[in-house]
């Protein structure tokens, strides 16, 4: 039985036009497939950011997980991601892995050390480039540029969204670094953008660019998609000069692209996939 598309990427063109309008130069059945790792990993953030029971949602969304490699899904995001798994070799790991950063997102976050951020971007984010891989066609050897990839993603947000989590509890800047530069939390809700917090950011930043470099250097082991993968790194990557242009000031703003920057970028995605 053919899953419902047009309700699978409803559930990602309602929560993020970045992946969107990638996937949109995914080819036929890859498409597809990606839409439907991204729309089951939606369903999960959503369990956890905007359920009021986010602990039995999140549960819930692991027994969709397990219908669907079990063959035996109900939902609709549940019958597209069991349709993929019969075409690609998706880790049901990489959804555990996610499982994990989903549930440390249920309590107050604090993290000291930025091995610990590393982690927590490749549980959330990371996997998502393992599930993609397969669909792309990009084997073992593209794997560790997919999780860089992802990594990456998931830091851009963590430094877009800085006010955003410490209103949730969220303070996913490592404290070793915070201490580095002499910021401390109460200046973060103070709403202060000082020399040495745009220090932080700086730093933190820099890791992010070297990881979107050593991510975008695996296109190559793709054999489809390269194009739609280079495009939401771009995205993100113009998210993280916007918030360099915003002065970083990611504690009362927050840095995003409009339609019109978003498309200007299409040019050298598809120039990064001939690349």
């Amino acid at each position: 039985m053919e899953p419902n598309w047009q309700a699978v990427s409803e559930i990602i063109r309602r929560h993020s036009a970045t992946f969107y309008y990638g996937s949109l130069l995914f080819w036929g059945e890859a498409r597809k497939g990606a839409w439907a790792v991204y729309a089951a990993c939606r369903i999960g953030d959503d369990a956890v950011d905007e359920s009021v029971n986010p602990l039995a949602d999140l549960s819930e969304w692991w027994a969709g997980i397990e219908r669907a490699y079990a063959g035996v899904p109900r939902e609709d995001w549940e019958m597209a991601l069991t349709w993929a798994l019969e075409r690609w070799d998706i880790p049901k790991q990489a959804f555990a892995d996610m499982k994990e950063g989903f549930l440390a997102d249920l309590n107050p976050v604090r993290l000291e050390a930025l091995e610990e951020l590393y982690t927590y971007c490749y549980r959330v984010a990371g996997t998502v480039g393992l599930m993609i891989a397969p669909i792309g066609g990009a084997g073992e050897a593209g794997r560790d540029a997919a999780i860089k990839l992802g990594q990456a993603m998931q830091l851009t947000n963590c430094l877009r969204d800085v006010g955003e989590d410490l209103a949730l509890g969220r303070v996913y800047l490592p404290a070793e670094l915070m201490r580095k530069h002499g910021v401390s939390i109460e200046e973060l809700r103070q709403g202060y953008i000082s020399p040495r917090y745009v220090a932080l950011m700086r730093e933190l930043a820099q890791e992010a660019r070297r990881l979107y470099r050593e991510g975008l250097a695996g296109l190559k082991y793709l054999q489809t998609g390269r194009g739609a993968v280079a495009l939401a790194a771009l995205q993100y990557q113009g998210i993280l000069d916007k918030l360099e242009l915003n002065g970083w000031d990611n504690l009362s703003r927050r840095a995003s692209l409009s339609t019109y920057e978003r498309v200007l970028l299409l040019p050298k995605a598809i120039w990064l996939r001939g690349a």
